[in-house]
């Protein structure tokens, strides 16, 4: 028993500390200037409409993030907002918002492990182990999201690409086969759908070809969009018919589509090894296993 009320003293005394410091530093840190949200107002309309849960957190989230704005520095705030940007302005979060995700997640680690802690007379040793799961679990949360998104626009772009030399090929302009390709798509939340209508939105403002495409090319940083990008800006700048050069892309598309396939193909029969392994493993076990007690009878 002593020993027990020594860990819990200590779990206490570890709790109470890091919720003093965590407190300190939120209201010592000086506040930025709240950014107008843009784009990522729409998003977080939509998200407040959709979900109940996060339309009840949201004003808290909002006003922790103006108290955190000061902590990291002007590159991390440009690397969260970064991060924000390539998973679709998720919930229309801001960098300050996701900085206080994160804040939040810490915070419910630390009652979470000081519960555990005493329940489960463990000590301090719960708090350590979940403080930075759960400040880093928003941030894996965005990442998360990111990958699946750029990897929904490397798998959408080719087939846009055939629509768009299929239009251009028809007679109609960069800018109504960008419309085209907007109207035909069957879900309109769909990633590569929401990166061409920011792109038919930039047009439509006045904005040139080659900056909406170099904008695009950021907030998609993969492969497929930077040559696809790249083409349409040389074709451009070197005065050739972007038709023909749609053209070449969609050709080049469908060949890299086929060779991909291919290699996914390939990999599986090797992926296949392990799990056969297993099942045939458990089979022998099976068969076998009968027969080895039969025999240490006998």
């Amino acid at each position: 028993m002593p020993t027990y009320e020594i860990y819990r003293v200590i779990g206490l005394a570890v709790f109470g500390i890091g919720v003093f410091s965590i407190v300190y530093i939120i209201a010592a840190a000086p506040s930025r200037i709240a950014s107008r949200l843009g784009l990522r107002g729409l998003k977080r309309t939509r998200a407040i409409a959709g979900n109940e849960q996060w339309a009840a957190v949201e004003p808290f989230v909002r006003w922790l993030g103006v108290r955190v704005s000061g902590i990291p520095s002007e590159d991390q705030y440009r690397k969260l907002d970064e991060q924000i940007a390539l998973a679709g302005d998720f919930m229309g979060l801001t960098a300050d918002e996701f900085l206080a995700l994160m804040v939040m997640g810490g915070l419910a680690a630390i009652v979470a492990g000081a519960i555990m802690g005493v329940v489960m007379q463990m000590g301090a040793l719960p708090i350590i182990i979940g403080v930075p799961v759960g400040f880093a679990l928003p941030y894996m949360q965005i990442s998360g999201i990111a990958q699946d998104r750029m990897k929904a626009v490397s798998r959408g772009l080719p087939y846009v690409v055939d629509l768009m030399a299929l239009c251009m090929g028809a007679g109609l302009d960069f800018p109504g086969t960008i419309r085209q390709v907007i109207d035909k798509s069957s879900n309109p939340d769909d990633p590569i759908v929401e990166e061409f209508t920011l792109i038919s939105q930039g047009i439509q403002l006045g904005r040139t070809r080659r900056e909406v495409l170099i904008e695009f090319a950021k907030r998609c940083p993969v492969e497929v969009v930077k040559e696809f990008t790249g083409a349409l800006i040389q074709a451009e700048e070197r005065g050739n018919p972007v038709a023909d050069v749609l053209q070449i892309q969609a050709g080049a598309s469908r060949m890299r589509r086929s060779v991909r396939a291919e290699e996914q193909a390939a990999k599986a029969g090797v992926a296949m090894i392990g799990p056969l392994m297993l099942v045939f493993g458990t089979v022998m076990c099976l068969i076998g296993g009968p027969m080895f007690l039969s025999m240490n009878q006998m």
